[in-house]
């Protein structure tokens, strides 16, 4: 599914963003006071940007452009100062799929040319459905991320291979953790297979069909609630009965994104008792990557009642 469109700095007089990136060098490396060289990389969001710290570590000089866990990413708005971190850049981690378009749009304006660009969508080999639809949100597909991880290793070790090694173990390391988050996928799948769940975006999608959830939401309701448009009178009547008549076993509500329409869905599905589980688009404060989605699936876990 194509999330939405991401606001961009470019309406800045392009004449500023030119002159801000020929304000700085474009080195393949950046050095340390220490004296030693660090990669620099730019990720669209702290999701990618942490991915890259665990496999970089200290190698890494990592920039998240969206970071803040109170921002909608729907309105988000990218900066000059954005522009400038990637034109900077060595190595880009773009989400794609429509969801971060900034970042070619950017990097097209500041000329770098040089930069090894990472797009998590290409690389999951993942293809829009019969009606063209594809849900871009792939941080939530473990699969695809051991995907990211073994380019983002292939790509550092590249620069530079005297920390290829190091790379490699950092890789191995957190990709054990996802092989363990998705053996908490199966076992849950083993258990709620079948069951019903609701959703007010495709946020966490990939996670409960992992699980063997099915999604009743009303794919109108979804899709209007992602593109920023109102839904209708019927589509929301019919997203509502979901709770009322509990047909589903939980909601997943995108925290970042709020409205009238996701209001009434979460006040239906509280009224009615509906375990409400809140997903976010970035990393919330104090969590890393992968203690963020062990409390996804911890919360879907209580709320179907594992």
């Amino acid at each position: 599914m194509k999330a939405r469109t991401i606001l961009s700095a470019l309406a800045l007089p392009l004449v500023t963003v030119v002159a801000l990136a020929g304000c700085a060098s474009t080195p393949s490396q950046t050095t340390s006071t220490s004296g030693s060289s660090t990669i620099s990389v730019v990720a669209s969001t702290n999701v990618y940007g942490d991915i890259a710290k665990s496999i970089g570590g200290s190698a890494v000089k990592v920039t998240s452009i969206m970071s803040d866990p109170a921002q909608d990413p729907h309105s988000f708005e990218a900066s000059a100062q954005n522009q400038l971190e990637l034109a900077n850049a060595k190595v880009v981690i773009e989400n794609g799929g429509g969801y971060d378009p900034f970042v070619g749009t950017m990097l097209a304006s500041a000329k770098n040319t040089s930069a090894t660009v990472l797009d998590a969508v290409k690389l999951s080999g993942l293809k829009p459905d019969a009606s063209g639809d594809l849900n871009e949100h792939v941080w939530y597909n473990f699969p695809v991320m051991k995907t990211v991880a073994d380019k983002l290793v292939a790509t550092l070790s590249t620069i530079d291979p005297t920390k290829a090694t190091t790379f490699q173990a950092n890789a191995t390391a957190f990709e054990a953790k996802l092989t363990t988050l998705e053996a908490q996928e199966a076992s849950l799948k083993a258990k709620f297979a079948g069951q019903g769940v609701s959703i007010t975006e495709p946020v966490p999608v990939y996670m409960l069909d992992a699980i063997g959830l099915v999604d009743k939401t009303p794919f109108a309701f979804s899709k209007a609630i992602e593109d920023g448009t109102d839904v209708s009178p019927t589509v929301l009547q019919q997203t509502l009965a979901l709770y009322s008549s509990h047909s589903v076993k939980l909601l997943a509500y995108n925290e970042q994104t709020s409205g009238p329409q996701t209001d009434a869905v979460l006040t239906a599905a509280k009224t009615a008792g509906i375990p409400v589980v809140p997903v976010t688009e970035t990393l919330p404060s104090g969590k890393d990557y992968i203690s963020w989605m062990t409390s996804n699936l911890n919360a879907i876990a209580h709320a179907l009642g594992a």
